[in-house]
């Protein structure tokens, strides 16, 4: 009878375990399905968080500064910085960008009178003057005509991307405020023993993901001082403003060197194809070298990240999410890059030294 009673206990056991494995499966494939239907929010989520922390060595610094006794606080720091930002790009977008929209709007209506003009220029280049540039002219012409139209087809996905970075700045500024419950919340989901580890490990990972805007700073100093000089060599209109939007427009990869050279190659086509030539000849050989040669050693110097581990981080961030995947690539891999080389990486112990006797 004994027997008997320890097989049911045993059988039951066994039948409480297999329930209990398969109630835990449906739980995580119902985790991964919600996350999965939810995958734009928690893009959203991420995204801001790494912003928040990326820039809370410079909320850091504001809180430092010192008038007599006073010094502001952290939440007058996220104020004074997000005037700051406001302020500057308000002065651009006032006196700045204006000219250049209003000169590129002149040359997309005078497009189907220009464009015949501009393919006769080309005709008398070498090797160019062969080729059948009817259809481009008949492009030129119906792009004109249909601009409005491009203009306003595509107006509902710029609302939805506005939209987005409305979201990512106010979730950016509540990480910034109030991210050290929200780190200590999550960090309660953990063993106690282990918490302190994944707390260490965390925190060294925030001091290198700090440094990720120094090196896109660098970028965009760089590209901003290469293209003045161009500019100004080439005699390209508003040459400062341009320079500037480029340098800036430099951390969004991909979309911001399409939209800032879209607008100087228009700037440029007001004056001579000449002109168009030499800015796009400029900026192929330079995002080049920008690609395969100064944002790896940058940015390597910096998070301290290998140049081929920076590289492929771009790659697939691209590749995953776009534009916003491109730009949270590399604070990304340095966060991935630390948690491995704690918890993953076995570290070779040191082999005790030896003493030889002497015979």
């Amino acid at each position: 009878m004994a027997s008997e009673g320890s097989v049911e206990r045993v059988e039951t056991v066994r039948t409480r375990s297999a329930r209990g494995n398969i109630v835990f499966a449906f739980a995580i494939a119902l985790v991964l399905a919600t996350a999965y239907l939810m995958r734009q929010i928690l893009l959203l989520l991420y995204v801001s968080a790494l912003f928040a922390v990326v820039l809370s060595p410079i909320i850091r610094a504001i809180t430092r500064i010192h008038v007599g006794k006073w010094h502001p606080g952290r939440g007058l720091a996220i104020l004074l910085l997000l005037l700051s930002l406001a302020a500057a790009a308000t002065l651009f977008f006032a006196f700045a960008l204006p000219p250049v929209l209003r000169d590129v709007q002149s040359l997309v209506a005078e497009l189907p009178t220009r464009g015949p003009q501009l393919l006769d220029q080309l005709h008398r280049v070498p090797f160019v003057s062969h080729l059948n540039l009817s259809g481009i002219n008949s492009k030129l012409q119906g792009f004109a005509s249909n601009f409005a139209e491009y203009l306003f087809l595509s107006l509902s996905g710029w609302a939805s991307k506005l939209a987005d970075l409305g979201a990512v700045l106010f979730l950016t500024v509540y990480f910034m405020l109030e991210g050290d419950e929200a780190y200590h919340w999550v960090l309660s989901f953990f063993p106690k023993h282990t918490r302190e580890r994944l707390n260490r490990t965390l925190l060294r990972a925030d001091a290198r993901m700090g440094k990720w805007l120094v090196g896109q700073g660098g970028l965009m100093l760089i590209l901003g001082l290469c293209s003045l000089i161009v500019f100004v060599l080439l005699k390209i209109r508003y040459a400062y403003a341009l320079a500037v939007l480029m340098g800036v427009l430099n951390i969004i990869p991909i979309v911001g060197a399409m939209v800032s050279m879209a607008l100087v190659l228009l700037a440029a086509a007001t004056d001579s194809w000449e002109k168009v030539a030499g800015v796009a000849i400029f900026y192929a050989i330079y995002a080049q070298v920008e690609t395969s040669y100064l944002t790896p050693r940058i940015m390597k110097s910096s998070v301290d990240l290998s140049a081929l581990g920076v590289l492929v981080a771009l790659l697939m961030g691209s590749k995953l999410a776009g534009v916003v995947g491109a730009m949270i690539a590399v604070p990304t891999a340095v966060l991935v890059s630390v948690l491995i080389q704690e918890y993953l990486v076995q570290h070779d112990e040191p082999e005790p030294a030896t003493l030889e006797v002497a015979p």
